[in-house]
């Protein structure tokens, strides 16, 4: 057996059928045998495997161990000449199994391979190559020394950027995405150090083979598509946390002790200055857009009141200034509230929901300016002129920030996405079903052949054509038929076209699922299945909605609830937390042993989706089970059930 190729999986379930097709297609050029690790997955991947996949050797774990322990699970079966570590976010090409072995066959010397990746866009990814993170070299990656100057040899050692991305380089450390080791090495280095949950066992692997005598080279005649999910964001604290505790980790056991005394002092103040520059990062984004919104209609009633004073009693300040100023600040948090809570600030931004906010703001202070003692009103003229310049000018300047190309400005414009399908006749026609009956939003405006013959009038033209069917039609994004098209033609044509605001996809060969991935941070996105995360803006907005209008309730009523709560101190100082957002009433099971590092982040929570069960009927399997249904398929009037349910127990965490 030459190569024994192991994907860890953990409820990624399409991105895994998309790898297992890449890789038995490579493997039809090299003797290969194929592990999937499943680390407890609840969406079905197992199932999967077994129907689709039946030559795969299936290990089923019922616990979560980790990465390194997984993988070590596979190695330990393993009988190829060499093992291949593969993220089942990941495509390869045809040849890239024959390729590696080929130049493991050719370098003895060559303990670990690492290949050229690019992510879901088709940009090079730079951990493709890595230098060994040493104090110094993590100084200048800390300080953003190494993207300042990243041609420089000094400088430029944590991703080798001084390196030319299109030669073979020995390189320090290779990533775990795409790891092919000698077994023969492994032999004598030995397996993963299961000590690194999910971060640092690709660098500790790397190091221990250098240190072995062996040689790490980064090879680029063959490239692979890695789509990285959300658990890899790095603006997140969790990942700060989870990665720099990895690198301290691989610091105490390698360094010296003066030296790992002194890389740990750095790495503690790197998560502190990263976390917190996460945190403002975070509050800045989320607080810029409601500050123009507020400079916009605050310019616009200073500009418009004293010009119909003037109209009306011949004078610019006949209002009085203090009730002016308040009403103001009122009317400008009324608009902002409302605005939020209608969706004007999820991302991306629907203009619809500006104008829905603005107008809701406008007839709630209509009506409470009615309801207000009359030396208190100055003017309901001023209020409709304020609203009209409002809803004009605000969705003009969210237009403006749009078209600056920044994410966090991104509008979701009427229309349709253009789409171009590259597949035979009959795979496109059974793809345009599929997407016509589940994305509404799409408008299939080309169809590219993949071969050469252009002479049908289905096609707009084909695969050499591409660039011109994309100009002239203007696509917004092409999907590759993964059934007529090779895995090395698609990733060819993704760096050919080098077109970062083109959106790529492939579809299954059995047209089930059409995945991919629209930037380095999000997950791959399925045309056929809804998914309604609770990372949604509108399920976190609903969800903090109501904890709110729970915890009014809650304050409104504890003289009554104290009688029926044992330990009603606590049970205020829960609602009280919850009434400020540091906690939720419903959040994930966090039991010992349980994982929730996969799921999306949410406030910990008094309760869980297991608190209507009895003790007995509760596991560590069943509880991370519903924490993952919670997570993906949230429903608000869950909550609400929760809550009336369990409220007795208020007092009780």
């Amino acid at each position: 057996m030459k190569i024994s190729v192991i994907i860890v999986n953990y409820n990624v379930k399409h991105f895994l059928e998309q790898c297992l097709n890449s890789v038995l297609e490579s493997a039809k050029h090299c003797e290969t045998e194929i592990f999937v690790v499943d680390n407890n997955s609840v969406d079905g991947s197992c199932a999967m495997v077994k129907k689709k996949f039946p030559q795969v050797k299936l290990i089923e774990n019922k616990n979560n161990f980790g990465f390194s322990y997984a993988n070590n699970q596979a190695i330990k079966k393993s009988v190829g000449e060499y093992v291949l570590l593969l993220n089942p976010d990941t495509v390869i090409e045809e040849k890239t199994l024959l390729t590696v072995s080929n130049f493991m066959d050719s370098h003895p010397d060559a303990g670990c391979l690492g290949v050229k990746m690019i992510d879901g866009k088709g940009r090079f990814l730079p951990e493709s190559k890595r230098g060994l993170p040493t104090p110094k070299v993590a100084f200048y990656k800390i300080f953003g020394l190494s993207r300042i100057f990243p041609k420089s040899a000094k400088f430029g050692q944590y991703h080798l950027s001084y390196l030319d991305k299109e030669k073979i380089h020995v390189v320090d450390v290779i990533a775990g995405a795409f790891m092919l080791l000698r077994k023969e090495t492994l032999n004598k280095t030995g397996l993963l150090d299961e000590t690194f949950f999910m971060y640092g066992e690709d660098i500790d692997i790397s190091y221990r083979i250098s240190l072995a005598g062996y040689k790490n080279y980064y090879l680029p005649e063959t490239t692979i598509i890695h789509y990285k999910g959300e658990s890899t964001k790095k603006s997140s604290i969790n990942y700060v946390l989870v990665f720099y505790n990895a690198m301290i980790i691989f610091a105490k056991k390698h360094f010296s002790k003066r030296n790992a005394g002194a890389f740990i002092t750095l790495i503690k103040f790197a998560i502190y200055i990263r976390a917190a520059l996460a945190i403002f990062y975070r509050f800045v984004r989320n607080l810029i857009t409601p500050f123009f919104d507020a400079l916009i209609i605050l310019c616009g009633f200073l500009f418009i009141t004293p010009i119909w004073s003037n109209y009306k009693f011949g004078i610019e300040d006949a209002y009085p200034q203090d009730v002016y100023y308040y009403a103001l600040s009122g009317y400008i948090i009324v608009w902002l509230l409302s605005l939020m809570f209608l969706g004007g600030y999820d991302k991306p931004v629907k203009l619809i929901n500006v104008f829905k906010g603005l107008l809701s703001g406008t007839l709630i202070i209509l009506i409470f300016y009615s309801l207000l003692p009359v030396h208190l009103r100055f003017s309901r003229a001023v209020i409709l002129l304020g609203s009209a310049w409002a809803t004009l000018l605000i969705p003009v300047f969210r237009l403006a920030l749009h078209y600056t190309g920044r994410n966090a400005f991104r509008i979701s414009l009427p229309g349709k996405k253009r789409v171009a399908i590259v597949g035979s006749k009959k795979e496109s026609n059974e793809l345009v079903k599929l997407l016509n009956n589940n994305n509404p939003k799409i408008k299939i405006s080309a169809f590219v052949n993949p071969g050469k013959d252009s002479s049908d009038s289905f096609f707009a033209g084909d695969l050499s054509q591409l660039d011109e069917i994309i100009k002239i039609n203007k696509i917004d994004e092409i999907i590759f038929c993964a059934k007529n098209l090779q895995s090395q033609q698609i990733i060819q044509t993704m760096l050919q076209l080098n077109n970062p605001r083109m959106d790529y996809k492939i579809a299954s060969p059995d047209g089930f699922s059409v995945i991919g991935s629209n930037s380095i941070n999000t997950t791959g996105e399925l045309y056929n299945i809804d998914i309604n995360s609770i990372a949604k803006p509108e399920n976190q907005r609903n969800k903090r909605m109501l904890d709110f209008l729970f915890s009014i309730l809650f304050i409104i009523f504890s003289p009554i609830l104290i009688f029926f709560i044992k330990n009603p101190g606590k049970m205020i100082k829960n609602v009280l937390m919850v009434l400020t957002g540091l906690k939720t009433f419903i959040a994930y099971c966090e039991y010992d042993g349980i994982d929730t590092s996969m799921l999306p982040k949410i406030r910990k929570g008094i309760f869980s989706p297991v608190s209507l069960l009895k003790k007995s009927e509760i596991s560590i399997a069943v509880a991370e089970r519903l924490n993952v249904m919670y997570a993906k398929d949230y429903k608000l009037m869950q909550d609400f059930t929760i809550i009336l349910k369990s409220w007795r127990k208020l007092g009780k965490y």
